[in-house]
């Protein structure tokens, strides 16, 4: 048997009936009839059942395939033949035929494995997939094995076909695919970076790209116009369950271009991509302002899927008489609010007043939660008679309401909190109550971002440093006049998941700098950090923009699977851990040595060390409590009382017997020397003054807020 006469499994056909063929794959699934073997032999394109008989096939390898056994992987041929009435598979494509054996190889053998593979059932008539639950963490260990089960293969498939997809349609578009570098400077992107140490540069580092933003305008710079690339990019960011140290992305930007461009582009593009999972996208995509977004949904990427999007009522308690929210709107706060429309039965008041009101809502940051339902034409809560008839009326008003709505509102002093929290209120309420559609899908564009937030020291990027303002007229010094620009950003939102982000960049040199000083970066970083950067705005930059796509995160959500581990060859974990490769992992000092990485630093002590020149500063930092200067005298008196204390006991245990006394034993902890069990416990009263119970545990105070 030659490997050129192979045909593919899956690919085979009632009109094959009657050919001599060569197949070769691993076996899925065995099923022994005595002299009769069946088995499922599979490889990349699919399934087909092979027959062992002695009718058939010759006494050698008929015994020969008595050794098999799963994921053995053999190369074989036979004569493809019609199964008979009633034997047929409705579960595989290749259900209605089968090979029966003439030859058999045994290629590789395999070990007893650890978790099931087949995913296919043998029995005839049944339609059913076998899936057996298996943990993540074994599955990423023997990835090898994970990766032949069909689902993943197809997974892996069907993302080679989006990129494609993402490749075809920006080349009709003039784009060039252009490679950056994967070695290249640290520079302060927002997460930290992967650092490389350089060999041939002792005690000097790469860094792995947490993006290829730089590089990508200087390709404009250079005049190459329009370019893209499928990129690895690295990100040392905190661990999250749906992240991964290093993912991908589509990068693209383009010159002589605008926002309304970009807009164009992405939705034919992300349409396209979308269609390969047999999903259709509305267009025009809709779009949104940020400040919009969070007044309406609470959220930068807001989930439109649904309903219940906010309404302020504000206005309808400036006069009102309810002690709490006069309090709040003295401070300058604000109130908003949803409706839950006909979910009033589902809602009970328990479950609004001791789960919502109670627990819930201050988990998601807020003081509490204030509800009404809808009853008979009116409002129904626990506060409405604090409520003039005016505010009543306005409230069914404002809100639309109905009979049988529940009306949930959030108030604060914090305008922000109001809608974080309330945002994240209506997502916990809609997926509880089933609220959000299956299979639909809402792309949303979210623009005018606020091009800086602020910080305890000034300010900081809302995207990044090269993001072009809504206008150039403004002081860098001035904090109120930063924090009300604008920026010419756009996020591409589906399904309250942003799946990518960009912006028009800066061109011009002077504003760069002046963005650069609004950040409180001195001359001397950002020549160290950017110098290079800013020297090619300097050249003729044309005016560009470009976005970036996350296509381990679009691929997900076009193939609805639970993680993006599931699009992922070879994934980390949760904990950015890889359990297949056991990385990261410790290296040879030999290693270290070679990179200059043993005495990296000198004879300069790292902080919170026993060298550490001032000790004030080490235990400030390693107590991570500020000592302002006020400050200083009192706690350095303090330490040095207490050294001199620690010397007089040290010097003394040196000269003298350690100094000791005897007391005599007893038992602090109850009275007597004998156990015996609480009479409260023995008749299970021992919480029977507890504020109350709930799943059989002990509620208690919280002891932060």
């Amino acid at each position: 048997m030659e490997y050129h006469d192979r045909l593919p499994c899956g690919h085979l056909t009632l009109s094959d009936t009657g050919k001599e063929v060569t197949l070769a794959g691993w076996v899925d699934a065995l099923r022994d009839h005595g002299e009769v073997l069946f088995i499922h032999l599979r490889d990349r394109s699919g399934i087909v059942q092979v027959v062992f008989t002695p009718e058939s096939t010759p006494q050698t390898i008929c015994a020969r395939a008595g050794l098999l056994k799963s994921e053995f992987c053999i190369l074989l041929s036979g004569k493809v033949v019609k199964r008979l009435e009633g034997t047929e598979n409705p579960g595989i494509p290749t259900g209605d035929i089968e090979v029966v054996a003439k030859d058999l190889t045994i290629l590789s053998r395999a070990s007893t494995l650890p978790f099931q593979i087949s995913e296919k059932s043998m029995v005839a008539g049944a339609t059913g997939k076998r899936d057996e639950a298996v943990d993540e963490e074994l599955r990423l260990q023997y990835r090898y094995l994970d990766l032949r089960r069909p689902r993943m293969q197809d997974h892996l498939i069907k993302r080679h076909r989006i990129v494609k997809a993402v490749r075809d349609y920006l080349d009709e578009q003039g784009f060039v695919e252009i490679e950056t570098p994967m070695l290249t400077k640290s520079t302060p992107e927002g997460a930290r970076d992967y650092l490389v140490p350089s060999r041939h540069y002792p005690k000097n580092f790469y860094a792995l790209p947490q993006s290829p933003q730089l590089f990508k305008q200087l390709l404009m710079v250079g005049g190459m116009e329009r370019y893209f690339q499928i990129v690895r990019c690295f990100r040392d960011e905190d661990l999250r369950p749906n992240r991964q140290p290093e993912f991908t992305q589509l990068d693209l930007e383009a010159s002589f271009i605008n926002e309304e461009f970009i807009y164009s582009l992405l939705e034919e593009l992300s349409a396209r991509m979308f269609e390969i999972g047999g999903i259709k996208l509305p267009r025009p995509y809709p779009r949104m302002t940020w400040m919009d977004a969070m007044n309406s949904a609470g959220s930068d990427k807001p989930d439109l899927r649904f309903g219940m999007t906010f309404k302020d009522t504000t206005d309808i308690f400036t006069d009102t008489n309810y002690g709490i929210f006069k309090q709040i709107l003295s401070r300058g706060g604000c109130i908003k609010g949803m409706n839950v429309k006909g979910q009033s039965e589902r809602l009970s008041k328990n479950v609004l007043q001791n789960e919502y009101a109670k627990e819930i809502v201050p988990g998601f940051g807020a003081k509490g939660m204030t509800w009404m339902r809808v009853m008979d034409g009116g409002l129904e809560s626990n506060i409405v008679q604090f409520f003039s008839d005016h505010e009543r009326h306005e409230i069914l008003s404002r809100f639309e309401a109905r009979n049988g709505d529940v009306i949930l509102m959030i108030a604060d002093p914090s305008w922000s909190l109001v809608c974080s929290a309330l945002g994240q209120l209506r997502l916990h309420i809609a997926e509880r109550l089933g609220l959000i559609p299956a299979d639909a899908f809402y792309p949303l564009w979210v623009t005018d971002f606020p091009l800086f937030e602020a910080t305890e020291n000034g300010v900081t990027s809302s995207h990044h440093p090269f993001t072009m303002p809504d206008r150039t007229d403004f002081d860098p010094e001035n904090i109120d006049e930063l924090l009300s620009l604008r920026s010419r950003a756009y996020d591409l939102v589906v399904n309250g998941e942003e799946l990518g982000g960009g912006s028009i960049r800066i061109n011009d040199r002077n504003i760069q700098n002046r963005i650069f000083k609004a950040l409180g970066l001195s001359d001397s970083d950002v020549e160290e950090k950017f110098g290079f950067f800013l020297k090619a705005l300097e050249y003729g930059a044309p005016p560009h923009g470009g976005i970036a796509l996350g296509i381990d995160r679009v691929v997900a959500m076009i193939l609805g699977t639970s993680s993006i581990r599931e699009v992922i060859a070879f994934p980390k974990n949760r904990s950015a851990f890889c359990p297949l490769t056991q990385a990261p992992s410790p290296v040879a000092m030999e290693q270290l040595a070679e990179l200059s990485l043993l005495d990296l630093g000198g004879a300069q002590p790292f902080r919170g060390s026993k060298e550490e020149q001032d000790l004030i500063d080490s235990l400030s930092w390693v107590s991570r409590i500020r000592i302002d200067a006020k400050e200083q005298p009192a706690v350095t008196a303090a330490v040095e009382d207490a050294k001199a204390y620690a010397d007089l006991m040290n010097n003394r245990a040196k000269e003298d017997e350690p100094m000791f006394s005897v007391i005599t034993v007893a038992n602090h902890t109850r009275k007597g020397i004998e156990s015996h069990v609480n009479r409260l416990a023995e008749k299970g009263e021992l919480f029977k003054n507890a504020p109350s119970t709930k799943g059989g545990y002990l509620k208690v105070a919280s002891i932060l807020e």
